[in-house]
């Protein structure tokens, strides 16, 4: 649990958050936080809630949204996936979404970069309770720098025991990528991975110029991923199809059987070009105030209840 000084500092971080997106002349949006369908996702594990369940993201309907003509929105609202928990997961969670029409996945590496700056800027020591050295935000990491770019193949080729074909054949990317590629990203620097096989980006659209990669980046610091981000894909048939082998994967490995969601679908064929991007707002924070675990960033942690 946070003392009386993290919860100054928490809070002043979260108003400096939403004072960053309405400068730049974001819509702060409101979205359900229990839905009756969610984005049908392998990876992910939604916490039932009756006969509905509560969001894993807000994007769904952050789409839908963006579909109804508003071109720059954001929100800041708790998500949830089950099964979550470790020093970086928590099943209820703090999340960030933004979203641009007439932009792609470079825009949002660049939005990410003011973000940060913007922050590190606006919460000056002095400004903080007990301000001093020991206030002082991202430590030893330089957010002033020019933050590096490395493509997915590009890290597998250095840091990998086998070739990424290999490892997406095997279904050992996750493994690979978690315990041998994160811990080299992101130290004294942030660092945007990026062009993800077009396998693992579900919701995002392919290059034009290669389509064997998806317009999709993460943000890393210090080894931690803040950050998934991608050019959206807004072909609907395309996404039904990659909806349709999703509910496939999950009813062969969990016997459930998720919606269409029919509706996303429909507006989603009313957008053109647009980005959009999901941050984890506690790990963000976490890494901010030099915490190792996120239980110590957020204002109550499971364990505060036993």
């Amino acid at each position: 649990m946070l003392d009386s000084d993290g919860l100054h500092l928490r809070a002043a971080f979260f108003r400096c958050i939403r004072t960053f997106f309405y400068q730049q002349g974001f819509l702060e949006v409101d979205t359900p936080v229990r839905q009756p369908v969610y984005l049908p996702e392998s990876n992910i594990v939604p916490l039932a809630s009756e006969q509905q369940y509560l969001q894993t993201s807000p994007e769904l309907c952050m789409k839908r949204l963006l579909a109804a003509g508003n071109n720059k929105i954001m929100q800041i609202c708790p998500c949830f996936r089950k099964e979550e928990r470790g020093r970086l997961h928590q099943e209820e969670f703090q999340m960030l979404e933004w979203y641009r029409t007439g932009a792609d996945y470079h825009q949002l590496m660049l939005d990410c970069e003011v973000l940060l700056r913007f922050l590190l800027d606006s919460l000056l020591p002095q400004q903080l309770p007990g301000g001093g050295a020991g206030h002082q935000l991202f430590p030893g990491v330089t957010l002033t720098a020019s933050w590096p770019r490395i493509t997915v193949a590009e890290a597998f080729s250095r840091y990998s025991p086998i070739p990424l074909v290999q490892a997406l054949q095997q279904d050992r990317f996750d493994e690979i990528l978690v315990e041998r590629l994160e811990p080299h990203l992101g130290h004294g620097v942030p660092v945007f991975l990026y062009d993800y096989p077009a396998e693992l980006g579900s919701l995002a659209k392919r290059r034009r110029d290669n389509p064997a990669v998806a317009e999709r980046f993460e943000l890393y610091i210090d080894g931690v991923e803040l950050a998934n981000g991608f050019s959206e894909l807004t072909d609907a048939g395309e996404q039904r199809s990659r909806f349709v082998q999703e509910i496939a994967t999950i009813k062969e490995s969990t016997g459930r059987e998720p919606m269409m969601p029919e509706r996303f679908l429909t507006d989603l064929g009313q957008l053109d070009t647009a980005a959009g991007i999901a941050m984890g707002l506690d790990r963000l924070f976490m890494l901010a105030i030099n915490r190792q675990h996120i239980a110590e960033a957020v204002t109550f942690s499971p364990e505060d209840f036993l």
